[in-house]
């Protein structure tokens, strides 16, 4: 049950995947954790909304990210478990549902090979499918013969919706405090970090900034300039014309790179809406997250227009439900998961770059890590601020 304190051990600020997951591991800990969120909940506003995502432990040459995919698995299950008690016949569907993931290439394609090369060394199950045997699982996908797919059959569709309430109420039910509809409006760093919204000033011992698309206008004031880059995703839902050859107990979850025409595509499985395939570029233009609207994605639809036309001969030429998300990417497309170089009591969680969902359990529990002052269960080296500065900051 929800107790309001004079002071807290932590006030997580942003209440999306990444820092729901934070406080829920603070509040379990017995830590007096606040978490703050802007808008209020449920909303679409941020990166955090829309019922699915990919999960995989496939993670190309990245092998840091697999490693802690294990655990994040490990997470997701006993998350699970604790909804099944606790919450009964809130949680029926489980977060995760198990159709594999789907990788593919030319046999030259720098992506596809690294995924097997990463799946091998950390002896995770998989197959490697050639042209026909793809055709014949999975026959609404068209692609040159050449190409070689590797299924890792541990990934599949996270229920995301379900992931973020879970973490949410998980959180409450530990004896968190969760104020929504309450934006930040300052932040003062010390010994004691003092959070003014428009009606209070909350303090803590530390603070865990998860501010999403925001963080790219946030940090500065507080003397952090990572270079960070909000781009708006146009997530496509594309209707079958004749079969169910996308429903996810016949279709998996894919990733590509440079295989179908420049940059990343992803799809997953009819499961969002009924008989609706999920096929999205993984890019879209730079946006202000306050304005997203106000920006031209026409060439993002002409080019996804184009690729549905090409390879996935049996679906509709124009996608029947088009949503909106927002991706916050870094220029190396990993993770800033550091303290602040002054004041080590602020710990700085951004630029997800549309791909740190599932890594959320573990990112969570990490980010709970450092702001309690305990070792990070991880290397954090791939994810320090000063990586993209020469000195110091």
């Amino acid at each position: 049950m929800e107790k309001s304190c004079d002071m807290y051990d932590v006030i997580v600020v942003g209440a999306g995947i990444e820092g729901s997951s934070t406080a829920y591991h603070l509040a379990k800990s017995g830590n007096q954790t606040l978490l703050l969120e802007q808008f209020p909940l449920p909303h679409s506003r941020g990166s955090s909304h829309g019922q699915s995502r990919i999960t995989r432990k496939a993670y190309g040459a990245k092998d840091f990210y697999t490693r802690m995919m294990f655990e994040s698995f490990e997470l997701t299950s006993e998350l699970e478990k604790e909804c099944g008690k606790q919450l009964f016949m809130y949680v029926i569907i489980y977060v995760t549902r198990n159709c594999g993931t789907l990788v593919f290439g030319r046999p030259d394609n720098a992506y596809t090979l690294s995924t097997e090369k990463s799946l091998r060394r950390f002896r995770v199950s998989f197959e490697k499918l050639d042209s026909a045997e793809q055709r014949r699982r999975y026959p609404g996908m068209a692609f040159p013969d050449d190409f070689n797919y590797i299924l890792d059959k541990t990934g599949g569709v996270l229920r995301a919706d379900k992931m973020l309430q879970a973490f949410q109420a998980q959180f409450v039910r530990f004896g968190g405090v969760l104020r929504d509809g309450e934006p930040m409006m300052d932040l003062l760093p010390g010994d004691v970090v003092s959070v003014r919204t428009r009606g209070h000033v909350y303090r803590g011992r530390s603070v865990v900034l998860a501010l999403g698309p925001w963080a790219a206008t946030f940090l500065p004031s507080i003397g952090v300039n990572i270079p960070l880059e909000p781009l708006k995703i146009t997530v496509c839902y594309w209707k079958e014309s004749d079969s169910d050859t996308f429903s996810s107990s016949k279709f998996p979850t894919f990733f590509t790179e440079n295989a179908i025409g420049d940059g990343q595509v992803y799809g997953l499985p009819a499961e969002e809406y009924p008989g609706l395939v999920k096929i999205c570029l993984h890019t879209g233009p730079r946006i202000d997250p306050d304005r997203r609207d106000a920006v031209d994605n026409q060439w993002v639809m002409d080019k996804i227009k184009g690729i549905i036309a090409t390879h996935f001969p049996t679906l509709e030429r124009e996608p029947r439900v088009v949503e909106t998300c927002i991706y916050t990417n870094t220029p190396d497309a990993d993770f800033v998961l550091d303290h602040h170089p002054v004041w080590k009591n602020v710990v700085i969680a951004a630029g997800f770059s549309g791909h740190g969902f599932k890594l959320a359990p573990v990112v969570g529990k990490v980010l709970s890590q450092m702001a309690t002052g305990q070792k990070p269960s991880y290397d954090m080296t791939p994810f320090r601020i000063d990586r993209f500065f020469k000195n110091k900051l």
